[in-house]
């Protein structure tokens, strides 16, 4: 739901357009001047101004102008019954999101609202992570390993170069992809990350490069793909090596000639879009199986990134552990914790198989649950067996795609009861098609009565 403000004179315009998108669900206002709708923003929050270019008491193009200088965080779309396709370009140098001609054709509305929405969304987004930005996320430690990691993402922040990050789980390697962006000269575009391994193999397609109407049942409308959406910006492929064979082929296709086109569509699309990708299984190994394309391989493969293990930099142990008690304490607004020396080799002891994301799992349950200012071995030893990760990896989840379908299922049961066991709002939430949400209810065995 997106609170959308619409400025036209003709009062039919307003009118249908206000119908049309408050059945897709948004609040919507309307103003006949330019000078109300000014107004009406100095007053309250919108998320999107659909604005007509005549208007009688101020050029339409003058108050987009007025508009994002004043308010950047509203997207803007012009509408027009007599533009140009110079009016077109200078709408779209001074920030509007797309020009649609009058008469409107509703499909093509809603979309561009759609993918107008979208597009605010991820720069919010990607501000609030800017502000965000923990140390952590620069690679605590002092070890010869992260040091040399530390001087690659500077060297590839410089460059559009395409990079591929190998490790195990939980060693960091999202938080290399987002260090790079940051420092990179794209770090005011999106940031674009998709799940390979979480995206089901006959939708990765549609999530990548979008769908036309009719292109598959569920497809009600046209929709932008992650790739549209990151243009001029930074995608973040992660797990790649869990994509089907057939999405591999065309993000090779995007990566040589930067175009594409939409599943069940004709129009080629070129993007500029920078590819850093990860993944936690041996790539050489899949290769060899035929599971990933080398040429591929070679494509992503320009800068390599391997992240060391957590046992493979032990030096960086204590600081480790001493930020992450410092970063809770602030966070939780709790008192300092500090670990004794036998708390710190009985820390040590362990294997962790998680890496730093099972560390920092561990001193935040440590730094909440441990009443006393020092932590000692008695404490570690308790709340480490009440959630041993060794033992995690062995019980009845025993391979990803298993984990997988038990997140998914369980995650679709929470957004159930956020959404009153309405389908379509719980659908709308989760980014999917409803048919796709009723499908998934029934695969998962989920008793919508009983949630």
């Amino acid at each position: 739901m997106a609170k959308i403000l619409i400025v036209d004179d003709e009062i039919n315009i307003i009118k249908t357009l206000s119908s049309i998108l408050q059945d897709e669900d948004h609040i919507v206002y309307s103003a006949r001047k330019g000078d109300e709708a000014i107004e009406f923003l100095r007053m309250n929050d919108v998320d999107l101004a659909i604005l007509d270019v005549w208007l009688p008491d101020v050029d339409g193009i003058d108050l987009l102008e007025r508009i994002k200088s004043l308010y950047q965080d509203v997207a803007v779309i012009m509408i027009s019954g007599h533009g140009s396709i110079d009016i077109a370009v200078k709408s779209t140098k001074l920030g509007a999101y797309d020009f649609i001609q009058k008469p409107l054709a509703m499909e093509r509305v809603i979309t561009s609202v759609n993918n107008a929405l979208e597009h605010m969304r991820l720069r919010k987004e990607n501000i609030k992570l800017r502000k965000e930005f923990h140390v952590d996320d620069e690679m605590i430690g002092d070890s010869m390993k992260i040091v040399e990691i530390r001087e690659i993402i500077d060297t590839a922040a410089k460059t559009n170069a395409r990079v591929f990050i190998t490790g195990d789980s939980g060693t960091g390697k999202e938080l290399v992809a987002r260090a790079i962006y940051y420092r990179s000269r794209r770090s005011d575009r999106p940031f674009v990350k998709v799940n390979c391994a979480a995206i089901p193999n006959e939708l990765i397609e549609s999530e990548l490069f979008g769908h036309e109407k009719g292109a598959f049942t569920g497809a009600i409308t046209r929709r932008m793909g992650k790739f549209e959406v990151a243009n001029k910006g930074t995608m973040f492929l992660d797990e790649i090596c869990d994509m089907s064979a057939s999405a591999q082929s065309k993000v090779l296709r995007v990566l040589q000639e930067n175009q594409f086109e939409r599943v069940g569509g004709n129009e080629t699309i070129t993007v500029d879009v920078r590819v850093i990708a990860a993944t936690n299984v041996d790539v050489k190994k899949a290769v060899e199986e035929g599971t990933f394309r080398e040429d591929l391989y070679y494509r992503l493969n320009v800068i390599p990134i391997h992240m060391p293990t957590l046992a493979e930099r032990m030096e960086d142990f204590p600081l480790l552990v001493n930020y992450f008690l410092e970063r809770f304490s602030e966070e939780h607004g709790i008192g300092l914790k500090q670990i004794d020396d036998d708390g710190m080799k009985e820390l040590g002891r362990h294997s962790w198989p998680g890496n730093v994301r099972e560390l920092k799992n561990v001193i935040e349950r440590l730094s909440i649950m441990v009443p006393g200012e020092v932590i000692i071995r008695d404490d570690i030893r308790k709340h480490m067996e009440a959630y041993d990760y060794d033992d995690f990896m062995t019980k009845d989840i025993s391979s990803l795609r298993r984990a997988r379908e038990e997140f998914e299922k369980d995650f679709i049961i929470k957004v159930l009861k956020k959404n009153d066991k309405n389908v379509t709002g719980a659908a709308k939430e989760l980014g999917i098609e409803r048919t796709n949400l009723h499908r998934k209810i029934k695969q998962y065995n989920i008793n919508i009565d009983k949630i």
